[in-house]
């Protein structure tokens, strides 16, 4: 018998974030190991009156490629891919792992090489994403690979997962609703401002954070995230226009199952042009260095999910922990008034919240809106 919170989960996704209608094309992507909510979505997806196909993806096959692919098939780029992201009106994908270090023993100059190849791939999902054409999310389907990451078990990951997505409440989607109007306060009052000052004291050795941020209402446009793409949500973001200072991040930065511990980026220009860390500093640099655009700020976020309270080394969560802000360096999304195009898209997050790091404050236009990990707007979200 399937889990009966697949179903609600099935549910938002089909009726809420993606909004898929009758005629629809929805491509769902998923390792096997996902397949129950795969059956649901995709039952879902049939009584909406919409054509579902499944595209398996595999962890064992992605590892036999990077381990043995020769460079011409490193920088193969799939026609098949490339048509389906012209055709299809919805894509689903579900990020259900049971290994999340699979990819950890390849080269990274492979797994970036591979990625670049795909960049022509990107940058048209992107654009269809911003003109409106394809209708898009992705979610978690919780494995012991994810739990044991987030140091719980089983059981308490799950019900870690599905509460983050609200699908404990009686009405997910109204819920959802009412977490969108409260971030529409901060999206309203964040698209009049022009420069954005994220700040956090010293500590662990470090000098914390000083990061000032250009986002011009001119051409930044902040985007509120209420489960419309990434399901859990909790943010609201913009594509920044320049980026200058330092920033020291307070969670482990994980990309492809690699955990960069004590990452510190400084910027000018708008461009990373220094940058450390105490672990695999290897890898953080293979990833900078991957393309022109990879060390250019592709996005500058704040965390507004309050449900979410604990680091689980999974970014779809973390970022959107309330009390956080989050920058991704590498591509940016055209919508939110980015131009920055990378095969890379790494959202890295810094902790403002009381703790062992001292908190911290957001400035826009140099009035503190935001102290220790909680706004200062009248109506925006809070912690329950």
């Amino acid at each position: 018998m399937r889990d009966p919170r697949l179903d609600r989960l099935a549910d938002v996704l089909v009726s809420y974030s993606t909004r898929i209608r009758r005629g629809d094309l929805v491509m769902i992507e998923s390792d096997p190991v996902g397949l129950p909510l795969v059956e649901a979505v995709y039952e879902r997806v049939l009584k909406a009156g919409a054509h579902p196909f499944w595209k398996a993806s595999s962890e064992s096959l992605t590892d036999l490629f990077m381990e043995t692919a020769e460079r011409h098939q490193l920088d193969h780029c799939s026609p098949l891919d490339r048509h389906a992201v012209e055709t299809i009106d919805a894509r689903i994908v579900f990020w259900a792992t049971n290994n999340t270090k699979h990819l950890s023993g390849i080269d990274p100059k492979r797994v970036a090489d591979a990625r670049v190849a795909r960049t022509e791939i990107t940058k048209r999902f992107f654009e269809r994403c911003a003109e409106g054409s394809l209708r898009w999310c992705g979610t978690l389907f919780p494995t012991q690979a994810g739990a044991q990451d987030a140091e719980m078990s089983l059981g308490q990951y799950e019900r870690f997962v599905f509460e983050a997505g609200l699908l404990h409440l009686p009405d997910p989607v109204a819920a959802w609703k009412q977490i969108h109007d409260r971030q529409e306060r901060v999206r309203a009052f964040l698209q009049s401002k022009s420069v954005l000052r994220f700040r956090a004291p010293a500590g662990d050795g470090h000098d914390g954070t000083d990061l000032t941020v250009d986002v011009d209402p001119s051409r930044s446009v902040w985007i509120n995230c209420a489960g419309t793409e990434n399901f859990p949500d909790g943010e609201v973001f913009c594509g920044p226009q320049g980026v200058d200072g330092h920033v020291n991040y307070t969670f482990p930065a994980v990309y492809n199952g690699r955990e960069v511990e004590g990452v510190r980026l400084v910027f000018k220009g708008g461009r990373v042009v220094d940058a450390s860390a105490r672990k695999n500093e290897d890898f953080l640099f293979a990833m900078l260095d991957q393309d022109e655009g990879a060390r250019n700020l592709g996005e500058i976020a704040i965390g507004t999910n309050y449900a979410i309270e604990h680091f689980s080394r999974n970014t779809l969560f973390d970022e959107k922990i309330g009390g956080t802000f989050h920058a991704a360096v590498g591509a940016g999304y055209p919508e939110s008034g980015s131009s920055n195009e990378s095969a890379l898209h790494w959202d890295m997050v810094c902790d403002l919240r009381p703790g062992p790091h001292g908190g911290g404050t957001i400035e826009a236009d140099g009035e503190v809106f935001h102290k220790d990990g909680r706004f200062q707007l009248q109506g925006a979200p809070a912690p329950v």
